[in-house]
């Protein structure tokens, strides 16, 4: 018996739903150990198709969705043809409605997303597609480990023609901020508590302000190229950006709002956009 293993072979970035915490964005990186008996190339499973056919795998069944606990007891859901509503709450009672097409949304057995969940989920996924060779899999999903500020961001970028279109996706990211030249820890902690657990909207996808229940929610719509995405969420846990959220346009918002606190120093920024990715601003 031979083990190959493939160490962050993928990212995962996703958004789920936290009884307390609401919508999260998130980033797991993905290790994978595939054991098995040698085939006729002397290989467990070629790397070539590790990387292709596993990884694709995995984008489909979760990666760039809204996330949801299939067995979360504040959970409605309704399905009409392609369209899927879903109507959940928090356990202080905030509300959340989330309208997307189907595939948009992922739901994984359990009253919570945690990693302990979704590993199983994705392990049998996986070993329904492996070759008869691969006997054992073992995944590893993992947080990557920041030393330093971070922040849990949603967003949906309705201009893009892949799978960032959906409303309700997310990111773990780091936040690296320099003044005049030097590293800012208390510049990047405020940022990061700012955002802690954001939903990032562009100003012009808010359809209506409303109340629910006495509180105040956003109701943001848009149509991109999958169909229709609407999200009710929250008004305490949103920002607007005058602008769509791509990881460029959120380093050049955070470095404007930066330099108008410090209207005299070079500031630049280094927003992440989950792991090793990001965009880099400067005034």
């Amino acid at each position: 018996m031979t083990t190959l293993f493939v160490e962050q072979l993928t990212v995962i970035d996703f958004s789920y739903f936290h009884p307390t915490r609401g919508i999260v964005g998130e980033s797991w990186i993905m290790d994978v150990e595939l054991e098995g008996d040698l085939d006729d190339n002397g290989m467990v499973f070629d790397f070539t198709h590790v990387k292709k056919q596993i990884k694709s795998h995995v984008d489909k069944l979760i990666d760039h969705k809204f996330v949801v606990a299939k067995d979360y007891p504040l959970l409605d859901t309704r399905l009409k043809h392609d369209e899927l509503a879903l109507e959940l709450k928090t356990e202080s009672g905030k509300l959340y409605r989330h309208l997307s097409p189907v595939q948009a949304v992922a739901f994984v057995p359990g009253n919570e997303i945690t990693i302990a969940n979704a590993t199983p989920f994705i392990h049998d996924s996986l070993m329904a597609i492996l070759p008869k060779n691969v006997t054992g899999l073992n995944i590893t999903l993992r947080e990557e480990v920041i030393d330093g500020a971070f922040y849990h961001y949603s967003h949906g970028l309705k201009k893009h023609f892949g799978d960032c279109q959906r409303i309700a996706h997310g990111h773990r990211s780091r936040i690296n901020v320099f003044r005049n030249g030097q590293r800012d820890s208390h510049c990047e902690q405020s940022i990061a508590e700012r955002w802690k657990d954001i939903y990032l909207i562009t100003k012009e996808d808010i359809a209506e302000k409303t109340e629910l229940g006495g509180q105040p929610y956003y109701i943001v719509r848009y149509s991109a190229n999958q169909g229709l995405f609407e999200l009710t969420i929250p008004v305490e846990v949103c920002d607007i950006l005058s602008t769509d959220s791509t990881v460029e346009l959120i380093a050049e918002h955070l470095c404007q709002c930066l330099k108008k606190d410090y209207p005299n120093d070079r500031i630049k920024i280094r927003a992440f956009e989950g792991v090793q990715k990001g965009a880099v601003s400067e005034h």
